[in-house]
């Protein structure tokens, strides 16, 4: 075990900032401990490895703990998991140039959560699995989807962390798992072969920042803007990535800034004063903003597995 104190710049959600690299109330990757610590578990580049990251506040301190051959670097980029390089000066700086410019919810949303940061994981490929999971499906389907594949095909978490944590497999892992064990795990063809394929090119995408991460991985067939999107905003931290494509969010833009609802090119109008924070002002909207009142059935969760 080793064990890494760090002090950040002004106040800190730790649960809050780590919320967006849990994939659902059971990911194996992903926990939270009854006295509120985060345990987290990553395939890093010297190893697998399971963190704990705890918040004392009235030190002003978040402490880390870290298990495994992947310690030493999980707890060398402890502070940029929380944050510690987005650039929050800069997103301050925009909302005073925009002043009485910017919508009143968000001016609002900015100081009521002053402490949200967008964080990185540095982990590209652990990032992109999710996402092509969860494409064109409910949540719960892909989660149920990575929750058996990490079951399965996951090594055991290092150290004492909560039971049946998992690390994410490794690429050449992802490119041998047989067609019936996606059928089980509730994977159609064609997100199976995006991840196969994906696999083949994730040295490549650790290696890139996040525009040419963004590059690359939508010059791959299964992979565009919603993918690329939701893969940055986790694993470099980039606040302007927009989840263009994605089921909800111009919904829930639309509706908090203008009351109507709105579609992708609607969404990008009414973000586009806070271009640079784009992905920014949609976790702000999360958090308090409102959403249109549902209309209709929601979709049925598919089930393509075989007993």
């Amino acid at each position: 075990m080793r064990e890494r104190g760090w002090r950040p710049e002004g106040p800190l959600d730790v649960a809050r900032t780590l919320l967006p690299h849990r994939r659902g109330s059971g990911d194996p990757t992903w926990q939270q401990a009854a006295d509120g610590a985060i345990w987290r578990t990553s395939r890093t580049p010297a190893g697998p490895g399971t963190i704990r990251v705890s918040a004392h506040p009235r030190e002003g301190l978040v402490l880390g703990r870290a298990f495994g051959p992947g310690a030493e670097w999980l707890l060398e980029t402890l502070p940029q998991l929380l944050g510690a390089a987005d650039p929050l000066a800069d997103f301050r700086a925009l909302m005073d140039r925009l002043g009485g410019g910017g919508h009143a919810l968000i001016r609002e949303l900015a100081g009521r959560y002053g402490d949200l940061r967008v964080g990185r994981t540095s982990r590209v490929f652990e990032a992109l699995v999710p996402a092509v999971l969860e494409q064109k499906v409910v949540g719960r389907e892909a989660r149920r989807a990575w929750r058996w594949l990490l079951s399965r095909y996951g090594d055991p978490a290092p150290g004492p962390g909560p039971a049946g944590m998992r690390i994410c497999p490794a690429p050449e892992v992802w490119r041998a798992i047989p067609s019936w064990d996606w059928h089980r795990a509730g994977v159609e063809g064609v997100r199976a072969k995006t991840i196969i394929n994906a696999a083949r090119h994730a040295e490549k995408f650790e290696a890139a920042g996040s525009a040419e991460a963004d590059r690359l991985m939508r010059s791959l067939p299964g992979i565009g803007v919603w993918t690329s999107a939701e893969t940055r905003q986790r694993a470099h931290g980039d606040p302007d990535a927009v989840s263009v494509g994605d089921y909800h969010i111009p919904s829930l833009v639309g509706w908090s800034l203008t009351g109507d609802r709105t579609d992708d090119a609607g969404m990008l109008e009414l973000l586009a004063p806070y271009r640079g924070h784009r992905h920014r002002i949609v976790r702000l909207l999360e958090l308090g903003g409102t959403r249109p009142p549902a209309r209709g059935p929601r979709m049925p969760a598919r089930d393509y597995r075989s007993f």
